[in-house]
């Protein structure tokens, strides 16, 4: 399996903010922006609003797996960073809603491979 490629450093983060695509849902934010690059890097981003670092990291760890799952079918080539709003619905949320979450937002966005019907 491939290491997910991650963005790390804040001007990365910036650039993608300023000059890249969003989709909003009730629960995440997804900023995109194409890079000339062979792979897909994502970021994630969790507000210390949200709490503390235990329900942080948790859903950091939500949103890589789901990610994780759907790299397959994501183009090659993107920045993507998603950004987890403050909600209750994280307290109680599982693997598959988060994932779906994701898969629709990258629907909207062009960014998931079309199957082959």
């Amino acid at each position: 399996m491939k290491k997910i490629h991650r963005l790390k450093k804040n001007a990365e983060f910036q650039r993608i903010y300023r000059k890249g695509s969003y989709i909003a849902t009730k629960t995440l934010v997804a900023y995109i922006k194409p890079n000339n690059l062979k792979e897909t890097r994502i970021g994630i981003t969790v507000s210390k609003k949200y709490g503390k670092s235990v329900k942080r990291n948790r859903i950091r760890r939500l949103i890589s797996e789901s990610f994780r799952l759907l790299k397959d079918k994501v183009k090659p080539g993107y920045d993507i960073v998603f950004v987890a709003r403050k909600t209750d619905t994280y307290e109680d949320a599982g693997l598959s809603s988060v994932m779906a979450v994701m898969s629709y937002m990258l629907d909207k966005l062009n960014v998931l491979e079309k199957e082959p019907k």
